[in-house]
Order: structure tokens, then C-alpha cells, then sequence
């Protein structure tokens, strides 16, 4: 074997290997998002069933809490802005190409 396999060899070889450690790392990420889905979406039922009180602990009473509390800020959040908004007076003519 010349000079010139060997090193085509040893590039072949490092391109195989970097494309299964790439491809590794890509179905490792794929598996980290799945499990932060099912691990939201295990929470959000969780959620819910214990608003309507189908489920109780102890230890789901302050993050049930938490939940409610961070959704009444958002609602809140999202009512000061429709109020701060300005209304759009009907005598207004719509803006050049609309």
C-alpha cells in the first residue's frame, strides 16, 4: 500500500468516525427534546388534574400555586397592554398599500 492510500485510508477512516459521532450527538439531542416534551406534557396534566382536584400531594400544592399565580401575571400582563394600546379611530384612513 503507497503513501497515498494509507492517507486516504486514514481520511475515510476520520470522516466515518466523525459522521457516527455526529449522528450520535443528533439522536442524543432528539432524545433530550422528546423528554422535555413528555416531561411537559406530564406536568400540564398534572396541572390539570389537580386544579380540578382529581390528584392531590403535598408536594404539588406550591407548583400547582406557582402555575396559577404565573398565569394570572401573564393574563394580567397581556390586559394592561390591550388597555395602553391605543384604539384606532374610525375617521383614520388606512396606511399607503393597504
Amino acid at each position: 500500500m503507497g503513501f497515498m492510500d494509507k492517507v486516504k485510508s486514514t481520511v475515510k477512516s476520520g470522516a466515518e468516525q466523525a459522521a457516527t459521532k455526529a449522528q450520535e450527538e443528533y439522536e442524543r439531542i432528539q432524545t433530550r427534546r422528546e423528554l422535555a416534551q413528555a416531561y411537559e406534557d406530564l406536568g400540564t396534566k398534572a396541572f390539570e388534574l389537580a386544579e380540578r382536584g382529581d390528584i392531590s400531594h403535598a408536594d404539588l400544592t406550591s407548583l400547582v400555586e406557582r402555575v396559577k399565580t404565573l398565569k394570572a401575571q401573564l393574563d394580567a400582563i397581556g390586559t394592561e397592554q390591550a388597555a395602553a394600546a391605543p384604539a384606532a379611530s374610525p375617521t383614520e384612513e388606512p396606511p399607503p398599500g393597504s
